[in-house]
């Protein structure tokens, strides 16, 4: 298995069909396993997916339900995608190429657009240095 994509969803049943279509295309010559995490939704999702889905009675939250996928994936890398998210044909052939080209990094992000096609900022953060929370607490 080379990609895992880990989708926590959480009442947005259209949004994840989106994803998963996008993800689909995406993932077309890359052995790719999709987990989803519902959080208990109660919106129709669970019925509506054919992916390896981990059905949570309760709502274990974002951090939480994205850990409990990680321990059940088997994938090489590992991707934690929104559910609201459409990924591009070549994100996967890219996000693996460089993660095969940089073996000592630790991870990647991506450059996100917002539907009208403008850089989305939140796709850009700063590194979680003890400076910059000393900074963002004071």
């Amino acid at each position: 298995m080379k990609l895992s994509v880990i989708i926590v969803n959480y009442k947005v049943k259209h949004y994840l069909e989106q994803c998963l279509r996008s993800v689909a295309e995406a993932s077309k010559g890359i052995a790719v396993e999709v987990i989803v995490v519902d959080n208990a939704s109660g919106d129709g999702s669970v019925e509506y997916l054919r992916v390896t889905i981990i059905a949570s009675e309760k709502n274990l939250g974002f951090a939480r339900a994205n850990n409990l996928a990680i321990r059940n994936s088997h994938g090489e890398y590992i991707l934690l995608l929104n559910p609201d998210t459409i990924v591009a044909e070549n994100t996967f052939t890219d996000f693996i190429g460089f993660m095969e080209r940089h073996p000592d990094a630790g991870g990647c992000g991506a450059y996100m657009l917002h539907t009208n096609g403008s850089f989305a900022p939140e796709s850009r953060r700063g590194l979680p240095t003890p400076f910059v929370a000393f900074c963002k607490m004071s």
